[in-house]
């Protein structure tokens, strides 16, 4: 799950996550950090898994690498688009045969108790209003004794990673954009529409719900760009910020930014100058990276936050 946009062709929003469900996400994970994951986490004995708000099944791919070949997988999202889009996905890879997709809501699970030996979820609580009654949802599927994880970010954390283009920002022009960021995510909240930070509170979420055996772990990728980009990731990345630039898209659509800058607090004349800050930040970087120029560590918080149902 993640933003639904107003940019389309026809004018009508986009399926939830549509600017986000893109090849960059294929690049979201070390293949042997899952597996280290897999070893601290003692998936072994795992043998069905539920995927909330899976998306085209991103995740749930990334799991089948590292969970028993026998384990069943199931996974739902509100978005019809996405649940043809994850079954063809399975089917193209052969794997038909041990998953199932099909339409749900992360508030009401379509599922019994006590069901699931893994339930699990990727950047679906950032767009929840109600996290915690979304964790207890999760844990209501779950069998005594079984897992729920939750991947979440602190998607705030990523604006204080400096580039060799914002590392030459005046300080002021800098926490004018760390301004923005954090005032639309506030409005975002506001509006019933989730917290993009939320990782920073999902393990005391758990606690308060009354898991036990928490593990909490941070993702080690980082994305980093440098010249010559040459890797698959940067070029799939490059790709991604020109096609965005061309539509006056930032972490959202202009619209929707608007909305939510309004909604925490900001004023609209406000809203013009730091949406045309941001959008010649990205010209300054993009004209960059076509120079052999840019570099940027790139990293990222990503939390993996574990617990046992009791």
């Amino acid at each position: 799950m993640s933003e639904a946009t107003n940019d389309s062709k026809a004018g009508q929003p986009r399926a939830h996550s549509a600017e986000f469900f893109n090849e960059m996400r294929d690049y979201w994970w070390n293949a042997d950090f899952l597996h280290l994951m897999a070893e601290r986490l003692d998936f072994a004995g795992v043998s069905s898994v539920l995927d909330v708000g899976c998306g085209v099944g991103h995740w749930t791919f990334a799991l089948a690498g590292v969970l028993p070949r026998a384990t069943r997988f199931n996974g739902v999202d509100r978005e019809e688009e996405w649940v043809r889009k994850a079954t063809q996905r399975m089917n193209d890879a052969g794997l038909s045969d041990r998953f199932e997709f099909a339409r749900g809501d992360a508030m009401s699970l379509p599922f019994p108790d006590n069901t699931f030996d893994l339930t699990t979820c990727q950047t679906v609580l950032i767009h929840v209003g109600d996290p915690k009654g979304a964790i207890r949802e999760m844990m209501r599927v779950t069998r005594p004794g079984g897992m729920v994880l939750a991947v979440e970010p602190c998607n705030m954390a990523s604006m204080g990673v400096f580039s060799s283009v914002t590392d030459t920002f005046p300080t002021e022009v800098v926490a004018a954009t760390h301004r923005f960021h954090l005032v639309c995510q506030r409005g975002k909240r506001t509006l019933g529409l989730g917290f993009n930070s939320v990782g920073d509170l999902v393990p005391g979420m758990m606690a308060e719900l009354g898991l036990r055996d928490l593990r909490v772990y941070m993702s080690d990728r980082a994305t980093p760009m440098f010249p010559p980009y040459d890797r698959a990731h940067q070029r799939a990345e490059a790709r991604q910020w020109k096609d965005w630039h061309a539509r006056e898209h930032w972490v959202w659509d202009k619209a929707t930014t608007r909305q939510y800058f309004l909604a925490g607090g900001g004023g609209p004349d406000e809203f013009e100058t730091l949406w045309t800050q941001a959008g010649r930040q990205m010209e300054l970087e993009i004209a960059a990276i076509e120079a052999g120029t840019y570099h940027c560590g790139n990293a990222h918080i990503t939390y993996l936050v574990a617990g046992r149902k009791v």
